[in-house]
């Protein structure tokens, strides 16, 4: 069964048994196909019931003159009821984000560390359903503000440490992403975190995006614990972030340019010109996103290219006013006179 599939059946359980009504729909990836001529082919408009067979939505996507690779990803629920479709398009000669293939090993984590992963994700699915999903990233790995999700994650503490060879071993080697988005997971509470660096970033290009989330979290609480501690000398590098900017995947899109906002708080130049030349289309999909809490990250990093102060971004974001910022971003850059 396709995974979309099943989270048809998940939500359909979620609205009393009927299939979700479409609420919104976001297209990404949009450069030169018109959206009209995919919102054709889809066949789906806002108001309509959800569709049950993902792999058929993007065999039609990908009929589409111009349009190399479809994915489609429904995340639930907004405000007053519905899902979202995030319509990820990858046009012939964009920018492609390249993942490496999955490994074929046998490895495994212990089964106590398997075992306390499964209470940490219940306990987590259930303080986000209780809307406790605070967290403190100040030490460099994620706490909980929900007391029971914390008291899992303060095991991963002496776990990061105690299993650190079998944690990278399987994130490299383990043909199952179950036991690698696991390891990724646990290798960030490691206490030396400059050690557990370069595996995470590894993972990033994970072929499972449940993989590539939990380095991405993981990384992004180093970033902040790197920037309130300059003395530590923990660098991560915002490469793979910036090239995860042209992912097909929304939440592997919507994540990167989080870990970018942390990244780009000193406003290295060097960085900020790289994502300029690198994704800065992507960023400005993200930073027109009909969803205020996905698009201010995107907006935050536009501007910052263009050298604008955050302050001044904040305020054109509360006022309303982001195309400014962005067609600002979009403008040719002036020739220099001889």
């Amino acid at each position: 069964m396709r995974l979309f599939t099943i989270l048809v059946f998940s939500l359909a359980l979620l609205f009393g048994g009927q299939a979700p009504r479409v609420a919104s729909i976001n297209f990404y990836g949009l450069d030169h196909v018109k959206e009209d001529r995919v919102r054709k082919a889809l066949g789906v408009e806002e108001g309509q019931t959800l569709p049950g067979s993902k792999s058929d939505l993007e065999e039609r996507l990908e009929a589409v003159s111009g349009v190399v690779r479809a994915n489609i990803e429904a995340v639930c629920c907004e405000a007053g009821g519905g899902v979202t479709l995030n319509i990820g398009i990858e046009e012939k000669g964009a920018r492609h984000f390249e993942l490496r293939d999955p490994p074929e090993g046998n490895d495994t984590l212990p089964e106590t560390v398997m075992e306390n992963y499964n209470r940490f994700l219940g306990a987590l699915a259930e303080a986000s359903r209780d809307g406790e999903a605070a967290e403190d990233l100040s030490e460099g790995h994620s706490l909980m503000q929900n007391r029971d999700v914390r008291t899992l994650q303060e095991v991963f503490l002496g776990y990061a440490d105690l299993y650190a060879a079998d944690l990278k071993r399987v994130l490299h080697n383990s043909a199952d992403e179950y036991q690698r988005a696991a390891a990724a997971c646990i290798l960030g509470y490691a206490s030396k975190k400059a050690t557990v660096i370069p595996d995470l970033q590894y993972a990033l290009t994970d072929p499972d995006d449940a993989v590539r989330t939990n380095a991405i979290r993981a990384l992004t609480a180093i970033a902040v614990l790197a920037s309130r501690r300059p003395s530590l000398g923990l660098r991560v590098q915002p490469t793979w972030f910036i090239e995860m900017l042209n992912s097909l995947l929304w939440s592997d899109r919507r994540q990167a340019a989080r870990a970018l906002v942390t990244l780009t708080e000193s406003r290295d130049a060097g960085t900020l010109a790289t994502l300029g030349e690198r994704a800065m289309p992507s960023l400005v999909g993200i930073a027109r996103s009909k969803h205020l809490d996905d698009a201010f990250p995107g907006f935050l990093l536009v501007g910052r290219i263009c050298g604008i102060s955050d302050k001044e971004i904040e305020d054109a974001w509360v006022k309303g006013d982001r195309e400014t910022v962005i067609e600002r971003a979009l403008k040719p850059p002036k020739k220099q006179a001889e």
